[in-house]
Parts: C-alpha cells; structure tokens; sequence
C-alpha cells in the first residue's frame, strides 16, 4: 500500500481576484483515517495522507515505543477497503498495553497530540552526534525540499521532511550536490506523520540516523523536536519558527534547531557548535 494517487483531489471552487470571479478547479490535499491492529487489538487511527503508509505505519510504531526495528514485525496485512492495518508482532503486548496507545491522532497542528508520555521518555534520548554544517548547506536543503514537492506545489495543503546526509570535506553545495545528500523525502497533511515516514523509511531499510539532517518545511514545535530525538538526528532545519519549548527541549535533547532558513537568512538557536558559517565555527 504505497501509492501516492490518492494524495490530491480536484474540486470546483469561485475565485475572486481584483478582475472579478471566475470558476475553476482546485486541487487540495485529501486524508484518510488509518486504524492500526496490533496482535489484533486496535492501538490506535492515525489521520494522514495516503502515501508512504508502510512508512508511516512503521515509523509510527516506533516513535510510540511498540517496536525497536523491523525485525519485531513478523507480518503486516493491509484491509484497504476499511482503511486498516493488522500487524503481528515479535514482543507481544498486553491488552493493557494497547488501551493505553488507543486514541484518535488528528492532523491539526494544535494540541493533536500529547508529548509528556512515558514512552516519549522511554524512546526521546539525548543526540550526541558531532556531525558538522555550514549555513549555505542548510540554505540548499531548504531550497531543494522545497523544489522537490509537487504535491505542496498543488495544493498549499501538506508538510514534507527530508532525512539528509551530512556535507562532506568540500562543502558542495550545488544543486546537484544538495539533491544527492537527500536520502527519502516524505509528505504528509500531518507534520508529525512527515517525520514518522522518515523514521520508517530509516528502519526498513536499516539507515544509521545519527549522522543525519532532517530538513522540515513546518514549524519547530515540542513535539517535533521530540521526534528529531527519537530519529536519532542532531540538526533539524525548518523553513518555519520555533516555539519555545521546543527549543528548550532541544537545548535539553542534544539538537541543533534552526529555523526562517529561506532567502538566504536562517537563525540558529541551539547547539550552535554543530554549524560552521563561511569556515567559522559558531560559538
């Protein structure tokens, strides 16, 4: 269940610009509710775009604690027509175990989501790593996330996140270069759902992600950072502002944050020795 072909929908609407209005179509983002089985209880409904759901589903599972690698996933099977999908488990879990991950996790950027659990405890560890970045290399990450979303391009309507490599000895920063560093990049309505691909993605396919750079086009909330931590990443690039909890949070989970990177500006915020601008390390 991988296909992208459900990620837009066309649908009439009047526009009114400063010459008048005018009827046209327009392509807008559509979601769809996704029930995860574990063992055959319900664990939880996830709201989210439908592509990349294996992804999701596995990166997901991961974030909330219920499995550490693919490995402890002995089968997945998929009920496209409900929307659901069962999966068997090598560490089972209690039905205690699956009423306490079992609720409704929406797409809204509010509070969809809480974050003080004890499985953000269990899996959010403190990121060490001493991978190196400069500021132009942020800059083009940015741009080529950006050039790389048609589907944001349709319709304003999802978040996407990139798991990068870090920039070798050259500091290659064409555009080339910048597109060859971009391992998987994810979409989502749900910016938490955007990282969740990128985590499963990384798992599936056993990427070391302590090395890595997550570029991210939404804002640096708690909760992303909080899923940066659980990635294993150490630099977090946005487009967008962070809060300011989330950035105590990454002043207090090991992570570089960096937000506004766009027209040739960015501000970093955190960890600052992680980023090197024009050779000079910032202190």
């Amino acid at each position: 269940m991988e296909t992208d072909d459900q990620m837009t929908a066309s649908w009439p609407v009047f526009q009114y610009t400063r010459d008048g209005w005018s009827e046209l179509e327009d392509e807008v983002a559509e979601e769809m509710p996704l029930t995860v089985r574990l063992d055959g209880l319900e664990f939880a409904t996830l709201v989210c775009s439908a592509s990349d759901l294996t992804d999701l589903v596995y990166g997901f599972l991961a974030s909330e604690g219920a499995i550490m690698s693919a490995d402890d996933v002995l089968a997945l099977d998929w009920d496209e027509d409900r929307g659901m999908v069962d999966l068997q488990l090598k560490r089972k879990m209690t039905l205690a175990q699956a009423d306490f991950g079992k609720r409704v996790i929406s797409s809204c950027c509010g509070k969809s989501r809480q974050f003080y659990l004890k499985t953000d405890v269990r899996t959010a560890k403190t990121v060490t790593t001493r991978i190196q970045v400069t500021a132009q290399g942020c800059l083009g990450l940015m741009e080529q996330l950006q050039a790389s979303s048609d589907d944001f391009a349709r319709t304003g309507g999802v978040h996407n996140a990139a798991l990068c490599t870090g920039e070798d000895a050259s500091a290659d920063v064409s555009d080339e270069a910048v597109r060859q560093r971009m391992l998987a990049v994810r979409a989502d309505i749900g910016r938490h759902n955007a990282l969740d691909k990128l985590y499963g993605h990384a798992i599936r396919n056993k990427i070391r992600t302590s090395d890595k750079i997550i570029a991210f086009s939404g804002r640096l909330s708690s909760e992303v950072i909080i899923k940066t931590a659980k990635i294993g990443a150490g630099v977090i690039v946005s487009k967008s502002a962070p809060t300011a909890l989330a950035l105590r949070l990454a002043h207090d989970l090991g992570i570089t944050a960096i937000g506004f990177a766009r027209g040739g500006r960015l501000n970093v915020y955190t960890h600052p020795e992680r980023v090197d601008v024009d050779g000079i390390a910032a202190e």
